[in-house]
Parts: C-alpha cells; sequence; structure tokens
C-alpha cells in the first residue's frame, strides 16, 4: 500500500510513547499498535485529529504517500 504511516518518527521527536499517545488520544494500545503498523483500513478523522492535538502536528506529519500508478484505477468502488 502506497500510504505509510510516519507516527513513529513523531513520537521520536516529541519524546512521548504510543502508550502514552494511546492514553492522552482515548484508544486502546492494541489499535494504536494497529494503526502504527499500518494493518488498519481507516482511521476516524476525529482520532486522527486528536493525535495531531497531543502531538502539535498535521495529518502530513503521520502519514506519507508514495505514488502507485495502480491508485488510479476504480477496483472496489471506492469515491473516484
Amino acid at each position: 500500500m502506497p500510504i505509510r504511516v510516519t507516527l513513529d518518527a513523531m513520537l521520536a521527536r516529541r519524546g512521548m510513547t504510543a502508550r502514552e499517545l494511546a492514553s492522552r488520544v482515548g484508544i486502546s494500545e492494541t489499535q494504536m499498535s494497529l494503526f502504527r503498523s499500518g494493518k488498519v483500513r481507516g482511521i476516524r478523522f476525529r482520532t486522527l485529529a486528536k493525535m495531531c492535538a497531543v502531538l502539535a502536528c498535521a495529518p502530513g506529519d503521520l502519514l506519507d504517500y508514495l505514488h502507485d500508478p495502480d491508485d488510479l484505477r476504480d477496483t472496489d468502488g471506492d469515491l473516484e
């Protein structure tokens, strides 16, 4: 998948643990771990906003995109 989660780098810059962020955001450590590993299919905007508020960053600081030409194909009925 061309979307990569770069949360670990931001946590390191802020000197914060994933456990502490999960607690402050109000999600389980398991959910945080799944997000950090990129094993989730989605995240609620509200949860992402809380992460950004706690870390004083923007969503682009937590996610990265690597171009993939296949992303332009509509294969699963997502928004066009």
